[in-house]
């Protein structure tokens, strides 16, 4: 069955809370600003410092519980990002990510998840914290359809995330059950050059920073590395997954979760892209003025 919303899983759950304070309440009392056929699935992310973390260096320094706090007045699912690929029985008890669990396990009127990848934590969290849901990470880079069919069929997993790569494989989406397709969360605006050999290595090199390792920086293998995050250069991406792909590939499909990246960007950047998939564009600037006005808000 045809699905008819877009759900998004948008970045930034402690980076960017002082956005999300003041873009929720234009969301909730200006719905007429916004796309009827999307909504906002949950936001991710971790705090700086974070063991468990992974996937990005995190930055997010807003306090756990204005976080969980904001999340609970505006009903919408919190995500952890706990990714880290390379965790040991011994980090598992590590405190400050227990004390994160503990507090979003319950404390809201949405039902809150974890984006892992780690199979251990995975068992450690669904036996000690039950309540939450799980994603599967695309830290893994699952490029293989078929290996990301067999992670599909994890029960354990209410979603998956898979590479960008397989984001245009239309013939072998199509064939995916309705209740495979309905786990499949897409990313949409990955800026990683799409032939991209070490992946993986970037990520593992993410997991080694949240482990306190001292390593060197991961060096990417882009040819166009130096430029950094342009979401004009995302949208060239041939896995690039923009609104008029959403509506009339996706959702007919019956596809309806996406996924935003951007934890590692600026406020700036992360308005363009809420601007872009959720806000009608006879209103995007205003929605652009009420943020950039606000005096409260730091966006460069």
């Amino acid at each position: 069955m045809a699905g008819d919303k877009a759900y998004y899983h948008l970045p930034g759950l402690f980076e960017f809370y002082e956005l999300y304070k003041v873009f929720l309440p234009l969301f909730r009392e200006h719905r007429e600003y916004f796309y009827d056929w999307c909504e906002i699935g949950s936001i991710y992310g971790a705090p700086g410092d974070c063991l468990w973390g992974g996937g990005r260096v995190g930055f997010g320094d807003a306090d756990p519980r204005d976080v969980a706090s904001l999340m609970k007045e505006y009903g919408i699912s919190s995500r952890l990002t706990f990714s880290n690929s390379l965790l040991t029985e011994a980090h598992l008890s590590e405190k400050r990510c227990n004390d994160l669990c503990a507090l979003f396990e319950k404390n809201s009127t949405a039902e809150n998840g974890i984006i892992v990848h780690s199979d251990l934590l995975l068992t450690y969290i669904r036996e000690t914290y039950p309540s939450f849901y799980f994603v599967s990470s695309t830290t893994k880079v699952l490029t293989d359809f078929d290996q990301f069919i067999d992670e599909l069929d994890r029960e354990e997993f209410r979603y998956v995330v898979p590479d960008f790569r397989l984001n245009k494989e239309f013939s072998a989406l199509k064939e995916l059950s309705p209740e495979q397709k309905g786990k499949v969360e897409f990313l949409c605006n990955e800026c990683c050059w799409f032939d991209c050999f070490d992946r993986k290595n970037c990520y593992e090199n993410v997991s080694r920073k949240s482990l306190g390792e001292d390593c060197p920086e991961h060096e990417c293998v882009s040819p166009e590395a130096a430029k950094g995050y342009r979401f004009s250069e995302a949208m060239k991406n041939p896995g690039f997954i923009g609104i008029g792909d959403i509506q009339n590939v996706y959702l007919p499909e019956g596809f309806s979760h996406f996924k935003i990246e951007g934890r590692s960007l600026g406020s700036a950047v992360i308005l363009e892209f809420l601007l872009y998939y959720m806000t009608k564009p006879e209103y995007q600037l205003k929605v652009r003025e009420e943020i950039y006005l606000d005096s409260s808000l730091e966006l460069f």
